[in-house]
């Protein structure tokens, strides 16, 4: 069973839903022209209101990562794995990097210092990969 992971937190259910499948749209669980889970599925899989979870993938018909066929259901836009790795990298990636310098700038680590921080972990999950 899927479990969200804020459901009593901040961030709302339905954005919550959004995330999951643009998460999946990203790791290639859900690939181009697959159709989506429908929001009764949705609602099913994680005991919400169908409503919610209709906004949920609204969200994605919005932002055009998915595409509507008539009577057939929702499925993944050609270029949604592209859009969504743009997204992430302007709006995520740039965030957890300003306050990654932040941080830094706090605890007096200079770049030198910062680099290798950052190298150690990317050597530590190589190995893990391994």
């Amino acid at each position: 069973m899927t479990v969200l992971h804020d459901v009593d937190g901040e961030k709302p259910i339905y954005i919550q839903i959004a995330d999951w499948l643009e998460n999946a749209i990203i790791d290639g669980t859900l690939q181009v022209d697959e159709k989506v889970y429908s929001q009764y599925q949705l609602a099913e899989l994680f005991t919400i209101n169908p409503a919610t979870a209709g906004k949920g993938l609204t969200i994605l018909l919005e932002a055009e990562l998915v595409y509507k066929k008539r009577g057939l259901g929702m499925f993944v836009a050609p270029d949604a794995q592209e859009k969504l790795r743009a997204k992430r990298k302007e709006q995520t990636l740039l965030q957890i990097v300003q306050d990654l310098l932040n941080e830094a700038s706090l605890l007096n680590i200079g770049t030198d210092e910062l680099n290798q921080i950052i190298e150690k972990e990317r050597k530590q999950r190589k190995g893990d990969q391994t």
